[in-house]
């Protein structure tokens, strides 16, 4: 991982075309393509779902592994086209460079079979991309593009220690042994009473941990949140949108049932507190077949299920999202203000 990249090179690369290595790029100049078509207005929903259908592909993670890969070892050539081993060769020489061990568990597994499946997997867990993180040297830039991008998830979350960890020794170019120090260190501290720094909104304690610069003001730091990161935190400030979101949703949605009534010359006037979750559900998910039940069908029986698997906004997830049994994401958020 020591060779440069050849900045210039790759600038000139890019004026020529778009590329393999620009997974965005690609995706939207597919997307106009289809959006620019003559016939787009009067056949909308047919030739969006046949772009969805034959055009649009999910990027596996081992995609963006290979692709940071060859940008930062300098490599030439289709990055598609380079044998898999070469990659595996490369993560574990690094790995070795940034004394980085092959699991944050125990394994049997050999680093080099690890790095095939990682390279391979369509999807991974964030424990694999902070490991991935210290064994190739990342900065938190480089990390928090994997998490968002590549796993489509929510950035560093410093409302779990752990990842408040990881996130100051990548930011401050700390390598794993430091990043273990530290963790051990944290999980020997007592607790700190008193303290309500996690009731505080995510981008209060953001800013808050971004200004320590310190290994013993940032123990200081999570000692005091300690006690209450025992159960797992929910981000306040998603929480807070979604709830305000939400009760826009049911306004409207009660506007709509009540102009239903007029037109039925009804009297009736129906208020947000009268809308349910299903009623929710049934607005949001208006495209969505229903079986005799009355449920929405199953997702695997639709031909996009691999492009919104986990992304259906039902009235159980509703609940749990109500309830705090789960966290809010972005998927969510979406799904209430596209209403």
């Amino acid at each position: 991982m020591k060779q440069k990249i050849d900045i210039k090179a790759i600038e000139e690369f890019n004026k020529t075309e778009i590329n393999a290595l620009d997974f965005t790029r690609k995706s939207e100049d597919a997307f106009y393509d289809a959006v620019d078509l003559a016939d787009f207005q009067d056949k909308d929903a047919e030739t969006i779902f046949q772009y969805l259908k034959k055009e649009i592909r999910l990027i596996p993670f081992g995609d963006y592994l290979k692709r940071y890969i060859y940008l930062k070892s300098g490599m030439l050539g289709d990055y598609t086209d380079i044998d898999v081993r070469e990659y595996q060769h490369i993560i574990v020489d690094s790995f070795s460079e940034n004394n980085t061990p092959k699991s944050f568990a125990e394994t049997t597994a050999k680093l080099s079979a690890l790095a095939k499946n990682w390279l391979t997997q369509a999807s991974v867990n964030r424990s694999v991309v902070f490991l991935l993180g210290f064994g190739l040297n990342m900065s938190a830039e480089d990390v928090s593009g994997f998490l968002t991008k590549a796993l489509r998830e929510r950035d560093f979350d410093f409302k779990d220690a752990a990842e408040t960890i990881c996130w100051y020794c990548f930011q401050n170019g700390y390598k794993y042994p430091k990043m273990l120090s530290l963790k051990q260190r944290y999980d020997n501290i007592n607790p700190v009473s008193g303290f309500v720094a996690y009731d505080e909104k995510t981008i209060g304690v953001r800013n808050t941990i971004k200004g320590i610069k310190d290994d013993e003001t940032l123990l200081e730091y999570l000692a005091k949140a300690k006690s209450r990161s025992q159960s797992k935190m929910h981000s306040l400030t998603a929480g807070q949108w979604f709830s305000e979101l939400y009760m826009k949703c049911k306004d409207i949605i009660a506007d709509f049932y009540t102009m239903d009534e007029q037109e039925r010359q009804s009297d009736r006037i129906w208020t947000p507190d009268d809308i349910a979750e299903g009623d929710v559900e049934k607005v949001l998910c208006c495209g969505t077949p229903v079986n005799r039940n009355g449920n929405l069908e199953r997702l695997s029986a639709s031909k996009l299920a691999k492009y919104f698997n986990n992304k259906r906004f039902s009235r159980q997830h509703i609940a749990e999202i109500l309830s705090q049994s789960v966290a809010v994401d972005r998927f969510d958020l979406d799904s209430v203000d596209n209403r």
